[in-house]
């Protein structure tokens, strides 16, 4: 429904005068229209076409090109970004900086976007760590969580917490990541779910003690949805089914705690879903072998009515009023 139908609404109901119609239409047509997010798709899009176009360069004019001329190329185009990031770097503040040049912010995406790509490069064609893969990733990791609270950019902190996660798997189960894919491993998921909830709690931590506080939401949702999906990967496939489950439901808890206390409806489905995996499995599992046929049948008629219900009120449960 557009602006016009809703002020024709109003005025055949009476709740606005016709005079306060037209001047809000006058508003409407006169108001200024954002650009910003468009601006912004643009940017990141450029820089994915960008770093992908790059990559089809080289791997199709590999024989001509050369590896050193590769190599030097993307280094200078990496320290290019850095070198604008850093001139264009404003004072630090454990605070949300403002008024920051938004082009060194894409500046310093792209910087360790090739960085990476470097990286990746020196080790695929001159083994450059050797076999040590987790010392490979844990540098641009470093690199990454420092720029990020440098330059106050929430992107790069995003891929510093993929490396992290990144690493903490080659370290704890790498035979199993790099040759048998087996992301099931029990001492990865353990892993992963006190690495999750370490998140959480530092998201909390940064929240209340005001450590870059706009962070927080990163945190709580990178790490909030590591913990919960390995949680729920250990209900379903491991022993100890009574503490992978207690896991699942604090998590499920806290996601509709701070959905409530923030407003973030994002949270609040994630608290839903995840708890819902977690309750329908752990209640099939324990019910007896006569139960499930009869029980089945009313658990999914309520709790598709209770998705119904929660679809139609997420914004009371959020406590945003009309």
């Amino acid at each position: 429904m557009n602006s016009a139908t809703v002020l024709k609404n109003l005025l055949v109901r009476n709740v606005i005068s016709e005079e306060q119609s037209k001047l809000i239409e006058s508003f409407l047509a006169s108001r200024t229209f954002s650009v910003f997010n468009e601006l912004r798709f643009i940017l990141y899009g450029g820089i994915l076409l960008l770093t992908s176009g790059l990559g089809v360069i080289i791997y199709e004019n590999i024989d001509t090109i050369g590896h050193q001329v590769i190599i030097a190329f993307i280094a200078l185009v990496s320290a290019s970004c850095f070198f604008h990031a850093f001139k264009n770097r404003l004072p630090f503040s454990w605070e949300k900086t403002t008024g920051s040049n938004k082009l060194a912010g894409y500046s310093l995406l792209l910087g360790c976007v090739t960085f990476l790509i470097l990286e990746g490069y020196l080790q695929y064609q001159y083994q450059l760590f050797g076999s040590k893969y987790g010392f490979a990733v844990i540098i641009p990791t470093v690199l990454f969580f420092f720029c990020s609270y440098r330059f106050d950019h929430t992107g790069v902190l995003s891929m510093g917490i993929t490396g992290l996660a990144s690493w903490l798997g080659l370290t704890i189960a790498p035979l199993s990541l790099l040759s048998g894919n087996d992301f099931t491993d029990q001492s990865l998921l353990v892993s992963a779910i006190i690495l999750g909830c370490c998140m959480v709690v530092f998201s909390k931590v940064s929240e209340t003690r005001d450590i870059k506080k706009h962070f927080a939401f990163t945190y709580l949702f990178l790490g909030g949805n590591l913990a919960a999906v390995t949680s729920v990967t250990g209900l379903l496939n491991h022993d100890f089914k009574i503490v992978y489950f207690i896991v699942s439901a604090m998590l499920t808890v806290y996601f509709i705690i701070q959905a409530r206390n923030n407003q973030w409806a994002l949270f609040l489905l994630m608290g839903v879903i995840y708890g819902y995996i977690a309750l329908s499995y752990s209640l099939f599992k324990i019910a007896p072998d006569f139960v499930p046929e009869i029980f089945a049948l009313w658990y999914f008629l309520f709790s598709s009515m209770g998705v119904l219900w929660f679809l139609l009120n997420f914004k009371k449960l959020l406590g945003i009023k009309k």
